[in-house]
């Protein structure tokens, strides 16, 4: 027997292993167990990779039982807000109809969600306005700056940025980085070791034992957040790199969304980063002083639910929060996905919204940058468009926002993608923002990226060329594996 065929035996071995982890330990949605079984056997060697590196669950209760441990902690400090809210005693509550009372009521009994009323909100969408604003919350630290951020370029951005908190640091503030080691794997192993030097804190979620090689595709820290000295947060869509400035020729112009919130929705931030740093640091566990939970002055403001989900959790969030405000929407939903893979609730909803007479619009990109998953969120576009949702290509560059903006009411800004993988394999935040001057920016933001989209009418979707039918019908065939 030749090694090849010994090769072939252990793959079709660990295949037979694979699929009985699938059917009995994992509880995958069952299109996804079906979609895996059928590659595990009929492409068994490719069934065997993609399987190493986008299906691994079988660990997930033993690797995230510490983090739900740390995350009780935030339930005893939501209790009251409950029975306020069944109540009806939160005045700045008072604008908001019942149905949006209820999905406030939901989010908080659903992940802890606090509900915070008094935030100065700055929505940006353009990279080269929101980092210069991160970038002179920075220089104006006092304390301490976190930052959460799922990629860092070697460019000319991450440069800066590094070489400014490394100042900082020698300057006495506390600086604590947070990277993906997916998102993170290709920068240089010294890339930090200045901002080491100077006494700040590196941690990576899921790091590679191996250089360039993470079979850990699965449960990627996708969030980006920054909190400065606990009163400024920064949560969104952009990266740490230049192409998020527009700056990368292959992308042309980056058009992404995030929101700046000063007030004590930035201490929902804070907590966030906290439980996600004393997961992956565990040898610099991170404390719950004051210091890093000032008291802000009450004022009137916006009201802010920060909404996070992942594989820590049973039910997701941030998938309940879409569905929640596209079935609470009176007469417009309008959102920005790049990648758009909805399961049956989401394009149920979305469906009946537009059967409804609602005005629903999707926009999405017209280059794909993971071909697999723009070729099947093409095809669940089109099949949308029978039920009379809009939906547009935006052709000035690259769409990378996460946005839906729901009757000039209530907004949401985040880094979850409308996918499986946002749904339930990466960690996500976003911030749910109840507040018409904030929604009505962020609706008039995706009016005039219109003037710069093409539409995608069912006759022109009906007369796209056959490759492109082909790419569609065999992309959608993986979709419940992306």
């Amino acid at each position: 027997m030749s090694i090849t065929d010994l090769i072939l035996i252990a793959i079709l071995i660990s295949d037979l292993l694979f699929a009985i982890s699938i059917v009995f330990f994992e509880r995958k949605n069952p299109a996804a167990v079906w979609a895996w079984l059928l590659v595990l056997f009929f492409l068994p060697v490719v069934g065997f990779v993609l399987y190493a590196f986008l299906g691994q669950n079988y660990h997930k209760k033993k690797m995230f039982r510490i983090k739900q441990d740390a995350d009780e902690a935030l339930r005893n400090l939501i209790e009251q807000q409950k029975s306020e809210l069944k109540t009806h005693e939160i005045p700045a509550l008072n604008h908001l109809s019942s149905v949006f009372r209820r999905m406030i009521l939901m989010l908080i009994q659903d992940s802890g969600s606090m509900l915070t009323t008094n935030n100065q909100i700055k929505a940006y969408t353009d990279g080269s306005e929101k980092f210069a604003d991160l970038i002179a919350a920075i220089k104006e630290a006092r304390d301490h700056v976190h930052l959460e951020y799922y990629i860092w370029r070697d460019d000319g951005l991450s440069h800066e940025l590094r070489d400014l908190l490394t100042e900082r640091a020698l300057a006495g503030v506390e600086v604590r980085v947070l990277c993906d080691g997916l998102g993170c794997a290709r920068l240089p192993r010294n890339f930090f070791d200045g901002l080491k030097s100077a006494g700040g804190k590196i941690a990576f979620f899921f790091p590679s034992r191996i250089r360039f090689l993470n079979l850990r595709s699965n449960f990627r820290n996708h969030r980006k957040i920054a909190v400065i000295d606990g009163k400024t947060a920064f949560v969104g869509g952009f990266n740490i790199g230049d192409e998020y400035l527009g700056k990368v020729k292959k992308w042309g112009y980056w058009r992404d969304a995030a929101v700046r919130i000063k007030g004590d929705a930035a201490l929902a931030c804070q907590l966030r980063f906290f439980f996600d740093w004393n997961y992956a640091a565990k040898e610099e566990q991170q404390g719950y002083q004051h210091r890093y939970f000032p008291d802000i002055a009450s004022s009137d403001g916006a009201a802010v639910q920060i909404v996070s989900g992942g594989p820590d959790t049973y039910w997701n969030p941030v998938k309940e929060a879409y569905l929640k405000m596209i079935n609470s929407a009176t007469e417009t939903v309008y959102l920005q996905t790049p990648y758009f893979i909805p399961d049956d609730s989401v394009r149920d909803a979305l469906r009946i919204a537009a059967l409804s007479g609602l005005d629903v619009r999707i926009m999405i990109p017209n280059r794909p940058d993971h071909p697999f998953v723009y070729w099947a969120g093409l095809s669940f576009v089109g099949q949308l468009l029978e039920s009379g949702v809009r939906a547009y290509t935006y052709e000035n560059g690259f769409l990378h926002a996460k946005t839906i903006v729901i009757d000039d009411i209530a907004a949401s800004v985040g880094s979850a993608n409308w996918d499986v993988r946002s749904f339930g394999l990466n960690f996500e935040t976003n911030a749910v923002v109840y507040d018409q001057t904030v929604a009505r920016s962020l609706k008039q933001s995706f009016e005039k990226d219109l003037e710069v989209c093409t539409e995608l009418t069912s006759q022109r979707y009906a007369e796209r060329p056959s490759t492109v039918k082909a790419k569609e019908s065999i992309s959608r065939l993986f979709s419940a594996l992306l």
